[in-house]
């Protein structure tokens, strides 16, 4: 349906370049891998406080840390193209650079 007259039309984004896509896959990944140490680091703490609330809070912090990285593989995920050999490799190579 055409826009009525006077009203602007929505621009569309521009097209995404291939460099720019593998560049947020690359932060995405990142992100990923400093929310997992952050989380080993949090995995480590837990019980080991006298406290309570601190045992709590850092129970707390680690699921949180833990949601984060799930919503940022879902994000991965969406952005990866399928059936794509190149992505395929690429994927691997930097799951590999991150020992997993």
């Amino acid at each position: 349906m055409a826009p009525a007259s006077g009203a602007a039309a929505i621009p569309r984004p521009p097209k995404l370049t291939d460099d720019y896509a593998r560049g947020r896959r690359d932060g995405l990944r990142l992100a990923l891998q400093i929310l997992g140490e952050e989380e080993a680091k949090w995995a480590a703490l837990l019980g080991e406080s006298r406290s309570w609330r601190t045992n709590q809070i850092r129970e707390v912090r680690q699921k949180t840390l833990q949601v984060a990285q799930t919503r940022l593989r879902t994000a991965l995920n969406r952005l990866t193209p399928k059936d794509d050999p190149a992505a395929i490799e690429e994927i691997a190579a930097a799951l590999s650079e991150l020992g997993l």
